[in-house]
């Protein structure tokens, strides 16, 4: 993440996770801190992984003392494996031993969906298919967890409402009919936006194409409608398949020949990378 990115997107969400830490005073810390001392502490890998999240992790430091100095060993979306030391966390004891636990309460969240987003997309390598995550987000953490997912090597699908139109069954059933959705779709938004429409079967997406999506989202269809989906479509619209996709079932889907694959797994199932911060003494 750049410093725009930080300060416009995340700098809240971050003071706010530390607030929901510390609501008045570490009460632990200050009773063994009763003044400023300057110390250092490692940030250790205990897993083999894939790291994701550490300007995040560094500026819950900085946040809480602009003089707290971090430097790594690593950068984001490289490997990292069980024992690896990965950087140097220095300033004042008070500070690093307040921040611990939210700074890699993000590091451990995000590595882990970039560790799982990368061994899934490992899956469809060879393939033209790209993995897309979903809005399967935790509260206030899309930011965060988006980021991951494309240093994972996956790719972002819509950000939140109001940055693509998705007509989903929901949307379909108030408006009446696909066609009549899309047609709606059409009228009220910007030209540039493009629509994509979920269908369930196969006439839903004669329906959808011939009502003109630019997108069509095959959910929850077995694999030889969608197969016979991609052909009926014939490049007239880009295709995606969803539903219930994870490490264990993605690599059936692998030779269907849509253009994107999404997954709610990739933020909503992912487990931490387990990491810590050991070894702190005074300097």
């Amino acid at each position: 993440m750049n410093n725009i990115t930080m300060t416009l997107n995340a700098d809240e969400l971050i003071l706010s996770a530390l607030r929901e830490d510390i609501t008045s005073e570490d009460i632990t810390t200050n009773s063994v801190m009763r003044a400023p001392k300057m110390g250092e502490v490692e940030l250790i890998c205990k897993q083999d992984g894939i790291i994701a999240g550490l300007d995040v992790f560094k500026r819950v430091f900085t946040l809480l003392d602009s003089a707290t100095e971090t430097v790594f060993h690593v950068k984001d979306g490289d490997e990292v494996k069980n024992g690896d030391r990965l950087g140097i966390v220095r300033g004042d004891i008070r500070v690093l031993l307040s921040g611990e636990r939210t700074a890699l309460n993000f590091l451990q969240r995000m590595s882990g969906i970039a560790t799982y987003t990368n061994s899934v997309a490992k899956l469809l390598e060879g393939s033209k298919t790209k993995l897309l995550d979903t809005r399967k987000t935790t509260p206030n953490m899309r930011v965060f967890e988006k980021y991951a997912v494309r240093v994972g090597g996956g790719y972002n699908h819509r950000y939140n409402l109001s940055d693509g139109i998705l007509l989903k069954d929901n949307h379909i059933g108030a408006a009446g009919s696909v066609k009549e959705a899309v047609r709606m779709a059409k009228e009220y938004a910007p030209f540039v936006r493009k629509i994509e429409v979920e269908v369930e079967n196969l006439d839903m997406l004669r329906e959808a194409l011939e009502a003109g999506a630019d997108i069509i989202m095959l959910d929850n269809m077995s694999a030889e409608d969608m197969k016979e989906a991609v052909r009926l479509t014939a490049g007239r619209a880009e295709t995606e398949c969803s539903g219930n996709v994870t490490k264990e079932n993605i690599a059936r889907l692998k030779d269907i020949g849509v253009d994107y694959i999404s997954s709610g797994a990739l933020t909503h199932s992912a487990p931490i990378l387990d990491l810590s911060l050991k070894n702190l003494h005074a300097v």
